[in-house]
């Protein structure tokens, strides 16, 4: 039988998921077998630049928090898996969907997006909307547009007024 003590460890990680997964905007369950420690710690340094950590938990205690959060894993919860927790939505999903392009050992299982499970296709999705600097861009190139216009209005009535007079 374990100890109190163990049990009161194993409680707290259980609490430490729980949290970190409801405080966290995006979260990844990737499988990471095969994978180098230098690209591992690759992955990890480009996920910090985005405001997010990898963790390896135990998955009994992954399932015990994703079970007191009322979400469903079953099925991804096998093998060694690590999870990924990002403050911002966009940012660690691309970084990671960009590493498991580069790197065939890495298998993007599933995700935790806003507080709902999201599958590999919607996850998929997420990775290919651009950042929010190329949005910007797109933004301020169609709003040039109009702008554009209307000062070739404005020049052709000012020309138009300078014939007249």
């Amino acid at each position: 039988m374990a100890s109190q003590k163990v049990l009161n460890e194993k409680k707290a990680v259980v609490a430490e998921i729980t949290d970190k997964i409801k405080n966290s905007e995006s979260v990844i369950l990737f499988q990471y077998q095969g994978l180098t420690v230098a690209d591992l710690s690759q992955l990890r340094n480009k996920l910090r630049e985005a405001d997010a950590e990898v963790k390896v938990y135990k998955n009994t205690l992954l399932k015990r928090a994703v079970d007191d959060l009322n979400l469903s894993l079953d099925g991804f919860l096998e093998g060694p898996n690590a999870i990924l927790f990002g403050k911002n939505l966009l940012e660690p999903i691309k970084v990671i969907a960009d590493f498991a392009k580069e790197n065939d050992k890495l298998d993007i299982r599933v995700g935790i997006i806003s507080g709902d499970v999201a599958d590999i296709n919607t996850i998929r999705e997420y990775a290919s909307i651009p950042s929010r600097e190329g949005l910007l861009t797109m933004l301020a190139g169609g709003m040039i547009q109009y702008v554009r216009d209307l000062a070739i209005g404005l020049n052709l009535y000012a020309e138009g007024l300078e014939e007249n007079n």
